[in-house]
């Protein structure tokens, strides 16, 4: 349970600097583990990379304020990190679909990441009936492919493997 705890700790810590230079090395000392572990735990239990999820955070968050507010594009691009406004829009409207300007129309839908946070649960326990058959041997073939983890619902990689 501490191993959670940490991590929450350490993402609380990357969500309150969203709008600073992150210090990796801190976060990796908050869970307890070196930063190059840190980043490999991350990406294992979130399904994407550490700096993707820090740049939709931040993306979210800017999407957000250009809605609300009325910042110039370029104070809310160097907030989140980015040195010009060029790359500020191009990463903006790849997420978002359409350019940072565009975003304070209140037509358009923007995507928007929430906060992380890491939970255990414990699924399973039920009691099930079974039995055991003497079987005759028989060939198993199968097909090895890489497929992203997908911790929910169908994994349309594997599923298209069936077509």
């Amino acid at each position: 349970m501490d191993s959670l705890k940490n991590m929450n700790t350490a993402m609380r810590y990357i969500e309150n600097n969203l709008t600073n230079e992150i210090n990796f090395k801190e976060v990796a000392k908050l869970a307890y583990c070196s930063e190059y572990h840190f980043k490999r735990m991350f990406s294992f239990l979130a399904g994407i990379s550490l700096s993707e999820y820090i740049r939709c955070r931040r993306l979210t968050l800017a999407a957000f304020e250009l809605k609300n507010s009325d910042a110039k594009v370029i104070d809310v691009a160097i907030k989140y990190g980015y040195n010009s406004p060029d790359s500020f829009a191009r990463a903006f409207q790849n997420l978002h679909g359409i350019t940072p300007s565009e975003a304070r129309n209140s037509s358009h839908s923007l995507k928007a990441y929430s906060p992380m946070t890491f939970q255990l649960s414990i699924q399973g326990g039920n009691e099930m009936n079974y039995r055991i058959e003497e079987k005759e041997p028989f060939r198993i073939i199968g097909i090895t492919k890489r497929v992203p983890i997908v911790f929910n619902g169908v994994n349309e990689e594997i599923a298209s493997m069936w077509k």
